[in-house]
């Protein structure tokens, strides 16, 4: 499965041009991938705290109609970052995935919010998780912050997800603490961790980039610059399965001392 990455600036209070912006790098990603994926709050950036209910999409509307005839025409399943929706009075920040038919298969509403920067006063959480198939292959999807929450990776893999996708808004100055915890992730799960976060300045943040792919091992086997770009690569889920075949991990754990 060929996937390819998109590392993104986007600009504060613009909706406008983060969506074409984000149609146009789709485009160019989706011609020779099987999965791309964006950034976390890549509508609105993180986050637009004094007019966030004017610039969430409402339904995800927006969102949706351009997930689907990007993934339809192109044939290539989006994991869609994640965008600022408004739903039912709500604000949400919610990843959609939409498979190569153009066909919404699943959404994550994130559940961990950011507290430190007051995200949970603006946001709502979301209440489940997400596995989902592309092209035959289980995986799942966590957000940024989700990251420090190793139980959630887990339960994802547990569950047969051999792909964690991770839509990001991660700031430069914790940029080795953000690859650490995603090596973590994909080590101690046996799987493959795609992390897709932003670039450029939001405000007074500088977002990192530094977009990454680790293997099951934990190794980073792609990784992106500080800049926009594309990353792309093509990785083998037969790797997931021998590992956990001949590493049985998930054999050995003790869930009765985690309750």
């Amino acid at each position: 499965m060929k996937i390819s990455v998109i590392q993104m600036n986007m600009r504060a209070n613009d909706t406008e041009y983060n969506f074409a912006r984000a149609e146009e790098l789709l485009k160019r990603a989706a011609e020779s991938s099987d999965a791309v994926i964006l950034p976390e709050t890549w509508n609105t950036g993180f986050f637009p705290k004094n007019n966030i209910r004017s610039l969430a999409d409402k339904n995800a509307s927006r969102t949706k109609e351009l997930f689907s005839r990007i993934s339809g025409e192109y044939k290539t399943a989006v994991i869609g970052g994640s965008v600022t929706e408004e739903k039912d009075g709500r604000i949400y920040n919610t990843c959609y995935i939409f498979n190569k038919a153009g066909e919404c298969i699943s959404s994550y509403s994130k559940t961990h919010l950011f507290s430190y920067m007051n995200e949970d006063s603006f946001y709502e959480k979301g209440n489940r998780t997400a596995l989902f198939e592309i092209n035959g292959i289980k995986a799942g999807v966590i957000i940024c912050y989700d990251l420090r929450f190793p139980e959630l990776a887990r339960k994802l893999a547990v569950s047969g997800a051999e792909i964690l996708f991770v839509p990001c808004q991660w700031p430069a100055r914790r940029i080795e603490l953000m690859k650490t915890l995603i090596k973590g992730r994909a080590a101690e799960n046996q799987m493959f961790a795609v992390l897709c976060n932003s670039s450029g300045e939001y405000g007074e943040t500088v977002y990192g980039g530094h977009s990454l792919i680790a293997d099951p091992l934990g190794e980073i086997i792609s990784e992106a610059g500080e800049n926009e770009e594309i990353l792309s690569l093509e990785i083998d889920t037969e790797k997931v399965k021998a590992l956990r075949h001949e590493f049985k991990v998930f054999s050995d754990l003790r869930e009765d001392l985690y309750r």
